[in-house]
């Protein structure tokens, strides 16, 4: 039977925590899909996370049926909902090519992928060998998920600029991971643990390099700007004054 025990509270208190850290990471792209739909148009935005994020989902509430664990099935079944949602309104009003793509991948990862995971444990493994199998590949697949910010890591660093790297969502991340870090040492758990000990390290490596970069552009803008201030009047030439380029005027 599925239930919250009081035996350790701290226990109880992590996962909880990390239950409502999650949700709140969960929900940092709605105005983006609020944005996409209010332009009724996906523009340059992907498919690709969402999918991804579904299909860790699902791994995870599979791990959590295994294991009894009600704190995992209940943030991971609000999180299945909620990227499903994300991915109809996707679906709704991405352009033909982008539709069929991300059609395709549904059903390629969250089907066919998922589907043969389960058919696999089930029919292949033990009983007793098939909770240990199934955490290694959700905790496999979480370390491999949160080592795709990297590239926007990269991306801020090339160019300067946190604008595709809001701080919320670095700040949120780094809280989860904790959560569910101490949530997995507790419950002594260490495909629950280590994989956020990798989101802990990139999340404090992110909130890093924001707070390194979070005012560069705005430095340039002021410098620019007291640059173009300070630059002298240009003077006309009527009688055929040396140009700054060195020769003489056409009068």
């Amino acid at each position: 039977m599925l239930v919250i025990t009081i035996e350790n509270p701290a226990l109880t208190a992590a996962g909880l925590l990390g239950n409502f850290l999650s949700a709140m990471v969960v929900l940092a792209p709605v105005s983006t899909f609020y944005r996409i739909c209010k332009k009724k148009s996906t523009e340059s935005f992907q498919s690709v996370p969402y999918v991804v994020g579904l299909f860790s989902a699902t791994m995870w509430v599979y791990y959590g049926l295994l294991t009894s664990d009600v704190l995992l099935l209940t943030i991971n079944i609000a999180v299945c909902f909620i990227e499903v949602i994300y991915l109809f309104i996707f679906l709704l009003y991405a352009p033909p090519k982008s539709r069929i793509y991300t059609t395709k991948l549904i059903a390629l990862i969250n089907v066919g992928v998922f589907g043969c995971l389960i058919l696999v444990s089930n029919l292949f493994i033990k009983e007793s060998k098939r909770a240990r199998i199934t955490g290694g590949i959700c905790a496999s697949f979480a370390v491999s998920v949160f080592g795709a910010p990297l590239s926007i890591i990269r991306h801020v660093i090339r160019t300067k600029s946190v604008e595709y790297m809001p701080f919320s969502l670095s700040f949120f991340l780094t809280l989860s991971a904790i959560a569910w870090l101490s949530y997995g040492v507790l419950l002594k758990d260490p495909f629950v643990a280590v994989p956020n000990v990798f989101g802990f390290l990139l999340g404090i490596t992110q909130i890093i390099v924001y707070l390194i970069y979070m005012n560069y552009n705005k430095k340039d803008d002021i410098d620019a700007k007291i640059g173009s201030q300070e630059l002298p009047e240009k003077k006309s030439n009527p009688e055929g004054e040396a140009c700054e380029c060195g020769q003489m005027a056409e009068v």
